[in-house]
């Protein structure tokens, strides 16, 4: 029975890179979240539901390395409780099971874990802030709102780096919401982030996807890349997209804003500022990793 839960909490997030910047998908595990949890926006987001201010322990889906960076957005608070939200990491495998109510004491008070609170003036609706573990174990924090200005905080030490570290949250007192950002690490050579979850592929054929978009009326992405101002026009498809396709309403990357970009492969999965973003960073589709070369917009 426990080689099973193990097994199923391995394989439950494919491993997925999709260039050499690339740190993989990063999203909330799926299978180990705290009692009062509810996942949504493809396990990025987090809420904690009920009238308490436990039961809000959350899992990365994956393993995150020594300086990475993890980015996340404080989305609701309820004032009527005292105290944030909790960060930390564990090398203890996360599988399916029972989870205490807390990350401080329950967890941190058993071997392989380590968690600290978040000052509640960094944790108010709309605030981000990353979190990681340093090369010699301590564990920082810092506001991403405005990194110019911002500092780093120290917020614990001595972290076992000898085994794999999962980033743990505990959407805990005040904080009822968390979006989770997504990941970057600082390289000599450039920065890595990670990248949108990938999808089911789509089942529509290659001629499918050329008779319902036009691809003649694509714009030439090294045209829109290079457009510095915000008053271009792009031009609408002929056709609208059928069923057969793959779509999303909101934007597979930011998930807050609507999908109204249209890629070549047939996939209508990207807002207009994220498509941007995507097609200079990593130049694929977030669905089926194929090269973009050109996109439309769509009403």
């Amino acid at each position: 029975m426990v080689k099973e839960m193990v097994s199923r909490s391995l394989e439950s997030e494919p491993e997925h890179i999709c260039g050499p910047h690339c740190l993989g998908p990063l999203t909330f595990h799926k299978e180990v979240v705290g009692a009062l949890v509810s996942l949504s926006q493809g396990a990025r987001r987090a809420d904690r539901t009920g009238v308490t201010f436990r039961h809000g322990l959350v899992f990365s889906s994956r393993t995150v390395r020594p300086q990475e960076r993890v980015h996340l957005r404080v989305e609701l608070c309820k004032l009527t409780w005292h105290g944030a939200m909790r960060v930390g990491f564990t090398n203890v495998l996360p599988i399916a099971r029972a989870l205490p109510s807390l990350a401080i004491p329950d967890l941190t008070d058993l071997p392989g874990h380590w968690a600290a609170p978040v000052p509640e003036t960094c944790c108010l609706p709309g605030s981000e802030l990353e979190f990681w573990v340093s090369n010699g174990g301590t564990v920082y924090f810092r506001s991403a709102n405005s990194r110019k200005n911002s500092r780093k905080h120290k917020l614990l030490k001595g972290v076992d780096l000898s085994r794999p570290l999962w980033a743990m949250i505990d959407v805990y007192g005040q904080t009822c919401s968390v979006l989770l950002l997504g990941s970057e690490k600082k390289e000599f050579l450039g920065n890595q982030k990670s990248c949108p979850a990938p999808q089911r592929r789509s089942s529509c054929s290659a001629l499918q996807r050329h008779t319902l978009l036009n691809i003649d009326n694509h714009v030439n992405v090294r045209q829109i890349c290079d457009d510095s101002h915000d008053s271009y026009l792009l031009p609408r498809p002929a056709t609208k997209q059928t069923s057969d396709c793959e779509s999303v309403e909101d934007c597979a990357v930011c998930m807050s804003q609507k999908a109204c970009i249209s890629l070549q492969c047939g996939h209508q999965c990207l807002c207009l500022q994220c498509a941007t973003r995507v097609i200079q960073e990593f130049g694929n589709c977030p669905l089926c990793r194929q090269n973009i070369k050109s996109f439309l917009q769509t009403k």
